[in-house]
């Protein structure tokens, strides 16, 4: 047995993809579903439309590869972090739609806490910033404002999951509640020196720890599925969070190699080894893929709105009909005319941190068309990737040799070469596109014995073009600058009206 089954859960789409050892995808199959925006700056999905979703594209995968359920080693999970559900621990009946890791509602309980320095010790725990983007202020949330919420989960009647630990308790019919390492360090409640959830955090936001999941390796025997779902069981070998899933499909497993996947947001991430360093740059260190794949730490910078500022082209403004036409229609123009799209629609991440930012568009004249507005948006999120990669150069003291891609963005070849004109490095984009869901099946194949270390990513990489820098770098630096003045008009935008 040497087939592999990812599933691949992200913010708008869930996705299945049937590899085989030399990452070649056999199957695949793709499901978008309902993005909810009850309120200015929040954001939702149904838990149960993941569910269901993630099981259809899954069946839909392993038929389209024409193989035998007996031929499936393992399966292994990458998804969405952050985002949170709470269910019922006795009917698995989520009690409130899942919060999304870009959800705001938040932001003046994270400001409450800030009030008495209670960053500090978040940072030095965790690794992270007192931010609404973790789950910890969510599942605060969801306790404090569904009926009965509180008192349930005191009398031990609900759990709480990230996305991954959802899919686990659904596969295996509410017999594993479990996550990863790299799941748990996005929290804001794992304790990243000790390795533990952290008491004190825990009960700062009364949250108890029934609710948690157990914590495991990412490359782990989680357990295994259901029988009735696939006809067969398969072994759950391989968790981690999207981003952490890439690191590892990326093949940066050595501390300074880095990778940016280009997805809904943008997520770039460095490799430092075993040793936790805290940034002083308000970059965040998190965990990465442990047990029998690579383990230790990664500095990430996290972009809220990549790909989803070329979706809001698309449905919000109308000026594109697919997300593919913005690059021909971004390169009928040799510039943006002056214009700067700054994509905060729900705030700002690394290294600026402000939950108050909100989209900005500055530099508009006349003459500005929407090619010009669609160049600008591209530009956008290759600035914010530059912001974070350059604060991580600055942490580190390492010059970036390379940018590792990914992402359904990194198609894009305008938007690449923008990106290596902007960081004046190369930009390498694999000819395996589906990083982040090769690194689950990887981890998958870790457990099960396909391969027996990262290192045999080797021969499985393959470069399908680099992207060489090519612009002119003394008006690029003055385009930077005007950046950061574009930048600045984002920032307090929500708390200011």
């Amino acid at each position: 047995m040497s087939i592999l089954l990812s599933l691949d859960q992200g913010t708008t789409s869930s996705r299945a993809i049937v590899f085989d050892r030399f990452g070649t995808v056999l199957g695949s199959a793709q499901k978008e579903f309902q993005q909810y925006f009850p309120k200015p700056g929040w954001v939702e999905h149904d838990p149960q439309e993941i569910w269901s979703s993630q099981l259809q594209v899954a069946r839909e995968a392993i038929a389209k590869a024409g193989i035998k359920l007996s031929q499936i080693a393992a399966l292994g999970i990458a998804n969405q972090r952050e985002t949170t559900v709470v269910w019922d621990r006795f009917t698995g009946e989520p009690i409130y739609n899942a919060i999304v890791w870009q959800d705001r509602r938040t932001s003046d309980r994270c400001s409450e806490l800030n009030q008495n320095h209670f960053e500090d010790k978040v940072k030095r725990k965790t690794g992270l910033t007192l931010d609404p983007y973790f789950c910890a202020t969510k599942i605060e949330w969801i306790l404090d404002h569904v009926s009965n919420a509180r008192s349930r989960s005191e009398n031990d009647e609900l759990l709480f999951g990230t996305v991954d630990s959802w899919l686990m308790w659904n596969l295996t019919g509410g017999a594993i509640h479990a996550t990863d390492v790299t799941n748990a360090s996005r929290t804001m409640l794992w304790n990243l020196e000790k390795q533990e959830w952290d008491s004190e955090l825990l009960e700062r936001f009364r949250i108890p720890e029934a609710m948690m999941p157990r914590v495991s390796p990412s490359s782990s025997a989680f357990g295994k599925t259901a029988k009735e779902l696939f006809g067969e069981s398969i072994m759950i070998g391989g968790v981690a969070g999207d981003q952490q899933a890439a690191l590892l499909g990326q093949n940066c497993n050595r501390p300074g190699l880095a990778k940016n996947t280009y997805g809904t947001g943008c997520f770039a991430l460095m490799n430092i080894g075993d040793e936790l360093v805290h940034s002083q740059s308000r970059l965040l260190t998190t965990a990465v893929c442990g047990g029998n794949g690579m383990g230790g730490f990664a500095l990430e910078g996290s972009v809220f709105c990549g790909g989803s500022a070329v979706q809001w082209l698309r449905d919000g403004l109308g000026i594109i009909e697919t997300a593919a036409e913005i690059e021909t229609l971004a390169s009928s123009v040799d510039d943006t005319g002056g214009v700067y799209v700054v994509p905060a629609f729900t705030g700002l991440g690394a290294p600026t941190w402000d939950p108050y930012a909100r989209g900005t568009i500055v530099g508009i004249t006349r003459g500005t068309s929407r090619a010009h507005i669609a160049r600008a948006t591209l530009e956008g999120i290759a600035f914010q990737v530059m912001d974070v990669l350059e604060a991580m150069i600055k942490e580190t003291g390492t010059p970036l040799g390379e940018l590792r891609v990914d992402g359904g963005a990194a198609s894009n070849d305008l938007l690449m070469q923008i990106q290596a004109d902007l960081l004046a490095t190369s930009v390498v984009r694999s000819k395996l596109t589906e990083a982040t869901a090769f690194g689950a099946a990887f981890l998958a194949g870790l457990t099960s014995n396909i391969w027996s270390s990262p290192e045999e990513l080797y021969g499985i990489q393959e470069v399908d073009r680099i992207f060489e820098p090519q612009g002119n770098q003394i008006l690029i630096s003055e385009r930077k600058e005007t950046w950061a003045l574009a930048l600045q008009k984002s920032l307090g935008w929500d708390k200011a009206r």
